[in-house]
């Protein structure tokens, strides 16, 4: 059972997805990967969100950038959204993500940076998980060295 569902909008964004897989199996986090198209497979899109027992969806789109919102509309669970630059520098997809209309919360990070999107994945998850809080005050730990 997978905490953190991981989707891209096009296999092309799979090394993105790949940054976010390295560090979630890094913190022994369970997760799954798909692709699908908020344009091209929604229904698709809408069963991976209703059946996942994901806690955490992170969603990784370019262009229009529609997948993290789709997503945020059929859960109450958090979406991460990850810009990705397939155009205008990622600037399209990092304005589509973090404009959101209100009552559709997407929490948004850099432009490719599948990384920040585990972390906060992991952020997210350890407010329940103490075993898990350990392992990320460890890791953020280190980092100050």
């Amino acid at each position: 059972m997978e905490k953190v569902l991981i989707i891209t909008g096009s296999k092309s964004d799979e090394e993105i997805a790949k940054q976010a897989m390295d560090v979630l199996t890094a913190f022994n986090v369970a997760y799954r990967y798909e692709v699908a198209s908020a344009h091209r497979n929604p229904e698709k899109v809408e069963r991976l969100v209703k059946e996942s027992t994901a806690q955490v969806f992170s969603t990784i789109a370019g262009l229009s950038a529609a997948l993290p919102g789709v997503v945020a509309s059929k859960t109450t669970k958090p979406v991460i959204g990850v810009p990705v630059a397939a155009a205008l520098g990622g600037l399209d997809a990092l304005l589509a993500i973090s404009q959101m209309p209100p009552n559709v919360p997407v929490a948004t990070v850099g432009i490719g940076m599948g990384k920040n999107a585990a972390i906060l994945a992991v952020e997210m998850l350890a407010l329940s998980d103490s075993t898990l809080a350990a392992r990320l005050a460890e890791f953020k730990e280190k980092l100050k060295a």
